[in-house]
């Protein structure tokens, strides 16, 4: 496919998804809505915005079936009149990466998007029980379906979330949604760093089902969901299993700052992805530079906005993290987005894109 390279392509169907990759002589930058991808590859854009519209939507089984260029926004619309939800609570980063646009389910499932419930309920892919995608020939392919299944073999439904469009055009997904729980209830306690996140991973050992937990200027959040009755109790339970003293609040705006990265100030930005028990460390490895950091997981993940440096701080952050984790740049520059693989998992990467894209064409060079 030749043409004007400056005009997005804009499919409406599935159908004209494969044909403009079928007929493509040159590579394809993918994107949705363009409010979250960390990098997008060079080439002609192909927007899925048009394969928009929710397709299946059952209460009563808890399931939604929608194409990939289906505004999120329109989707937790539709949930929220149900008392249901996307459990693992999809992050909003327009504000902190200066996007505009909506954002949409393929691209949430592209980029594996999930917030601060992921310690409970999982990952987006761990909700995602069908796909339909356009791999690099051209061809639909269809995995998964409406109801959870055992999976025997290459589970490709996992496989396309996370993959940053590098592997295939999501052109349609399916949830497994949760209905919204009756009682949630967030508890806060200010302590230092070091106390504050062995709190967390307290908490998140502890039987009593903590379905936030979050370090930053707020102090140490803890939340709890469930029936009245139940939240009741945990909440009993982890102040005696903690001690100190912890503050009672319905955490609405806190639990949205921390999901979306909100203020967080200047600077490159970093999500690292580590160890619980490594996160003072990695961020310590900062002292004396302007930084500022918020932990949720536990610490298993830490917002990072760093000034000053030229690399973006990826020496740093990528050292003090190497063997306990790993970190994206999601704004800046001076540094690769993603870090180089391990050479046994570059290897398995790339055999990987070269059975899904023999052509080298969808999102290339982003992820190595």
């Amino acid at each position: 496919m030749t043409g004007d390279f400056d005009t997005p392509l804009r499919p409406q169907t599935e159908a004209e998804v494969a044909e403009m990759v079928r007929l493509a002589d040159g590579p394809l930058s993918l994107r949705g809505g363009g409010t979250r991808g960390v990098a997008y590859g060079a080439g002609q854009v192909l927007e899925t915005a048009g394969l928009s519209g929710i397709t299946l939507y059952e209460p009563g089984a808890l399931t939604l079936v929608a194409g990939a260029g289906t505004p999120l926004a329109e989707v937790q619309a539709v949930l929220s009149a149900q008392r249901q939800r996307l459990a693992f609570e999809p992050p909003d980063l327009r504000a902190v990466l200066g996007r505009q646009g909506l954002s949409t389910l393929g691209g949430v499932v592209a980029t594996n998007a999930s917030g601060s419930r992921r310690v409970q309920a999982g990952a987006a892919r761990d909700h995602l029980i069908g796909v339909r995608f356009v791999d690099g020939l051209g061809t639909v392919v269809k995995s998964g379906g409406r109801v959870m299944k055992n999976v025997t073999g290459l589970d490709l439904v996992k496989l396309m979330a996370g993959s940053h469009g590098t592997l295939g055009v999501i052109t349609q997904v399916a949830f497994k949604l949760q209905a919204v729980p009756e009682c949630a209830v967030t508890l806060q306690t200010d302590v230092p760093l070091g106390a504050g996140l062995a709190l967390l991973r307290r908490a998140l050992g502890s039987p009593f089902e903590v379905s936030g937990a979050a370090y930053g200027p707020f102090g140490a959040a803890l939340r709890v969901e469930g029936m009245e009755a139940s939240v009741r109790y945990r909440v009993a339970a982890l102040k005696a299993l903690l001690g100190g003293d912890w503050v009672e609040s319905a955490g609405d705006a806190l639990w949205v700052g921390v999901r979306d990265g909100h203020g967080l100030g200047e600077g490159a930005l970093w999500r690292v992805s580590c160890k619980p028990t490594a996160a003072e460390g990695v961020v310590a490895a900062l002292a004396g530079v302007p930084h500022q950091a918020v932990f949720d997981w536990g610490g298993g993940l830490i917002w990072i906005a760093v000034q000053g440096l030229a690399d973006a701080g990826a020496g740093l952050i990528r050292g003090a993290v190497a063997g306990v984790g790993h970190a994206t740049l999601l704004r800046g520059a001076g540094a690769a987005a993603f870090a180089p693989e391990a050479a046994g998992v570059a290897a398995l990467s790339r055999a990987l894109r070269e059975k899904f894209d023999p052509k080298g064409i969808l999102n290339a060079g982003i992820m190595g």
